[in-house]
């Protein structure tokens, strides 16, 4: 009997460490629900004058996210010609294996940003990335083995090259590919590459879908080139669609954020701004109605965070803002001291992690009165686009061309 409860006592403390381990993975573009949320993260009742830089690898360029997936670090980026994707151990930044295949030059209004914008997808012992070109691949994520890779519209992409991050759902990698005028969502089964359906209506912007569940259909959500639109994530069936253009000098980069049957769109421009939706079902038919909208208060290039009935984020004239997600009123704005309203920000339990393509890390307190910095770090060199990973008591930054592991400690 003593030996019974011995295993039984072991099997729980092994499957405990594994649900912690779990708990602390950011598998894809914007955490475990690709809602800008970090689970497991050890905050320090003090912030230390300045982070412990545990280990730096060069990687090449890129703004990539890196996805950590069971101590592994999932890296794309580019060097020389190639795009190219590496494992390294997350303890000790030791590369364990890579794949490369030869990318097209990025020239044009985005030339110095050669490298790849597409974060990984990482599921069901596999990694699928996207490169600036619209190459496709799936990757074995214990040896890096090819098991497919696409490239279906060769030579197509937008204006500023293919930004858009996969996401894995139901078996399926599911991409928005081709250019604004001429593109599509498709979806391939994820074990063989073989498209399982495309909804080629509207060509793709620079935001990157979600997944939700709305009136008990799973849905991919996505911002395309003028839209926002819901997609059946079994058949790519239209299931609503809301016109949200932008002009000029503005962009559909923001990745819509979801809560319940709200789902949050965010865009600079004329009639645009940050505006919550309703999704309704009425027998089999879904529809999308505006609740509120606010024009003070608009997101170019990143995407905000949801906490507790407030959004967070970066206005493309570079300020930090808090709106109450209830009504749409603006609570408090602060300068952040950005480029053209580039930037990430991450809800890190009690506090949020916002970075600015500066390298500078600011800890902010979540509140709906002022902005509150709580501690500020340097944390790369050069221009420093991807999101930073926080994970248990470290956090890892990708920056112009290297990786780096920071530690609480």
């Amino acid at each position: 009997m003593k030996n019974v409860k011995r295993t039984a006592a072991l099997v729980v403390s092994c499957l405990a460490a594994a649900l912690a381990s779990n708990a602390q993975d950011w598998p894809q573009w914007r955490g475990p629900n690709r809602d800008g949320k970090a689970e497991g993260f050890k905050a320090p009742a003090t912030w230390p004058k300045e982070l412990n830089q545990k280990w730096k690898v060069a990687v090449g360029s890129g703004d990539a996210t890196p996805a950590l997936v069971g101590g592994k670090l999932y890296v794309f980026s580019r060097q020389d010609t190639d795009e190219i994707t590496r494992s390294l151990d997350a303890a000790t930044g030791k590369e364990e294996w890579s794949d490369k295949y030869n990318a097209p030059t990025v020239s044009g209004p985005d030339g110095p940003h050669g490298g790849p914008r597409s974060s990984p997808a990482v599921a069901d012992g596999k990694v699928v990335t996207l490169g600036v070109g619209g190459t496709v691949s799936c990757l074995d994520a214990a040896n890096g083995k090819v098991l497919w890779r696409k490239d279906d519209f060769k030579g197509a992409w937008p204006k500023f090259h293919t930004s858009v991050s996969p996401i894995i759902a139901g078996g399926l990698a599911i991409v928005q590919l081709g250019k604004e005028s001429d593109g599509a969502v498709v979806a391939y089964d994820l074990a063989s590459g073989e498209q399982k359906w495309k909804w080629a209506t509207e060509g793709p912007g620079y935001a990157s879908p979600v997944l939700a569940t709305i009136g008990g259909t799973k849905m991919i959500i996505t911002a395309t080139s003028k839209s926002v639109v819901g997609l059946d994530a079994a058949t790519g069936k239209l299931l609503w669609q809301t016109a949200f253009a932008p002009s000029g000098m503005a962009y559909n980069a923001a990745t819509p954020v979801v809560e319940g049957e709200t789902v949050y769109i965010s865009g600079q421009g004329p009639g645009r701004g940050t505006k919550a939706l309703k999704i309704e079902k009425s027998g089999d038919a879904f529809s999308a109605k505006e609740v509120w909208s606010n024009a003070d208060n608009a997101v170019q290039f990143n995407t905000p965070v949801l906490k507790k009935g407030r959004l967070y984020g970066l206005t493309g004239r570079d300020n930090w803002f808090c709106i109450n997600a209830e009504n749409g009123q603006s609570e408090w704005s602060a300068p952040s001291g950005g480029r053209r309203g580039f930037g990430s920000i991450v809800d890190a339990g009690p506090v949020l992690l916002a970075l600015t393509p500066s390298a500078q890390l600011t800890v902010i307190e979540p509140n709906d009165k002022e902005f509150k910095q709580l501690a500020s770090y340097k944390v790369g060199e050069g221009d420093t686009y991807a999101y930073p990973i926080a994970a248990g008591n470290k956090v890892y930054v990708k920056d112009k061309d290297s990786v780096t592991q920071y530690s609480l400690d």
